[in-house]
């Protein structure tokens, strides 16, 4: 039983939200503009896509770890390897096996929407293991939110809707960048409080080019925009306002982030940053059937 709480310690459940929001989005944009709903395409590509997070989560775990990130020092939650919960290889191993379920579920996603899908399927995979793998890891960049915006929003929303419908429409590509926004910020406050220890490894991200006054300015911006981008893309006027219930929680989140030290107060507020993003894009998908 121990053994299973290190692993999934590991996969980091609590962030899976963000791999699952923007396939609710697309999957019920596409059934508002048809009334029809393919279950087994949407079902195989929410799997595929948790599965390369999790590959994603498994791999940065080992190679944070080998690369000196994760020290005593770090405010974060623990990390399996560099606790010795969990061996370095073993790790590994279920990064790669995590990814290659993806792949296989992928190939039944190609069958059904071609070429896009082939594209789409290992551009994800192969930036799920950059993240944090090779010799320039993403992560190790101010390239990481915008990686999360394009994979984690436009790309999740916009190749959920062509498998639903067999084409792309700009509302896809409008509600991916809405729903992405979000899940972006959940990095924004993973990098805000880390800056220091990251710097001393060499790591680099946005945080650590603007600062942490201007990384709440940005966080703030990505739990608002979202709202104004999404309201043209409900025909129904009375029913397009109905995100902005999602506003209260949006302005509480950005007053925790400047009131709280940085401490591990701020590992809570990722999360709950995460859970933003399910509620707004929940509220958008009950806003566009009933």
């Amino acid at each position: 039983m121990q053994a299973l709480n290190y692993w999934l310690l590991a996969a980091r459940p609590k962030t899976l939200v963000v791999a699952l929001t923007p396939l609710l989005v697309g999957g019920t944009l596409a059934y508002s503009e048809t009334g029809v709903f393919h279950w087994l395409a949407w079902l195989a590509a929410l799997l595929a896509a948790i599965g390369i997070q999790i590959g994603t989560n498994l791999h940065n775990d080992v190679s944070d770890y080998e690369r000196g990130a994760d020290t005593a020092e770090r405010l974060g939650p623990k990390r399996a390897t560099a606790e010795r919960w969990l061996s370095a290889s073993s790790v590994r191993r279920a990064a790669f096996i995590s990814f290659g379920i993806s792949f296989v579920l992928g190939i039944y996603l190609v069958w059904l929407g071609g070429w896009p899908i082939v594209l789409l399927g290992l551009a994800s995979l192969l930036a799920g293991y950059s993240y944090t793998g090779g010799a320039r890891p993403i992560a190790y960049t101010p390239l990481g939110e915008l990686f999360v915006l394009f994979f984690f929003g436009i790309a999740a929303v916009a190749g959920t809707y062509y498998l639903q419908t067999m084409q792309l429409s700009w509302a896809s590509i409008i509600a991916g960048i809405a729903v992405g926004l979000p899940a972006a910020a959940v990095l924004v406050i993973n990098n805000y409080r880390d800056l220091d220890t990251d710097r001393k490894v060499g790591k680099n991200t946005l945080a650590g080019y603007i600062g942490r006054a201007n990384s709440r300015y940005l966080y703030g911006l990505m739990l608002l925009l979202p709202l104004a981008l999404i309201l043209p893309l409900n025909s129904q006027p009375a029913l397009r306002w109905l995100p902005w219930l999602s506003l209260p929680m949006a302005l509480w989140l950005l007053r925790q982030l400047w009131v709280l030290p940085v401490d591990q107060r701020l590992n809570a507020l990722l999360a709950q940053t995460a859970q933003y993003q399910l509620l707004l894009g929940s509220l958008f998908c009950l806003a566009l059937i009933i």
